[in-house]
């Protein structure tokens, strides 16, 4: 099992962080706390443009210090960040470290069963190096087909 302890930090902001990860993926790291609309947006922006620039479609989502997503921003992740990911950032294989907080959770699983249509592979996992591990046998496979 592998975890990688450095990687590159392509943005970050007091929401969380996009991360370069040297293992072959990227990364979106949510940090604790409340999340300012324009910080919130900002930092999904600057997934997409990680996502596009790897272009293997697969993402590491660190949820476990997350808050529950508001509506609000429910709304946005499921009408025009998830879709605007798929098709300018490549997404295809989502690893999920579930959050902490058991109604951040159930925000995600909501997220995830409205977004059903857009041929994301989702997989949750407690520990890191499974996930790491899950999202490394996606782009093998994605490669060799």
């Amino acid at each position: 099992m592998r975890i990688s302890n450095s990687y590159h930090i392509y943005y970050e902001n007091p929401v969380g962080r996009a991360v370069n990860d040297p293992l072959g993926f990227a990364r979106l790291m949510y940090q604790a706390g409340s999340r300012p609309e324009d910080d919130f947006k900002a930092l999904l922006n600057n997934v997409t443009k990680l996502m596009a620039r790897r272009e293997d479609g697969c993402l590491l989502v660190d949820q476990r210090l997350m808050s529950p997503f508001t509506p609000e921003e429910q709304e946005y992740v499921i009408q025009q960040w998830l879709p605007r990911l798929v098709e300018k950032g490549g997404y295809r294989y989502g690893a999920v470290l579930v959050a902490q907080n058991v109604f951040a959770r159930l925000a995600t699983s909501t997220i995830i069963a409205a977004v059903r249509d857009l041929s994301i592979t989702y997989q949750y996992f407690e520990q890191e190096a499974e996930a790491v591990n899950w999202l490394i046998s996606q782009q093998r496979h994605a490669i060799s087909a």
